[in-house]
């Protein structure tokens, strides 16, 4: 739970990278995605790992989308995959 919590702030933490009128969408759209998948099992690691490495891989997309430096996204990736 505590990972998938670090995760999230990250998240939200990248949001504020992202141009000031998209902030709100992707703000929300990270809050559902976590609300969705908190139901799952926090003794699943492999379940866990695939949505740490989707909430990832999807954060780099959308700051490619934007091109912001992905290379803010190392301390989500270094919380991901440790």
């Amino acid at each position: 739970m505590e990972k998938a919590l670090r995760v999230y702030g990250e998240v939200l933490r990248l949001v504020r990278r992202l141009p000031k009128d998209t902030r709100p969408y992707y703000a929300k759209y990270a809050r559902e995605n976590f609300v969705n998948y908190r139901e799952v099992d926090a003794k699943d690691s492999n379940a866990l790992d695939e949505l740490f490495h989707r909430a990832y891989n999807h954060s780099i997309w959308v700051l490619n989308k934007y091109s912001v430096d992905k290379s803010v996204g190392d301390k989500l990736k270094e919380i991901c995959f440790p």
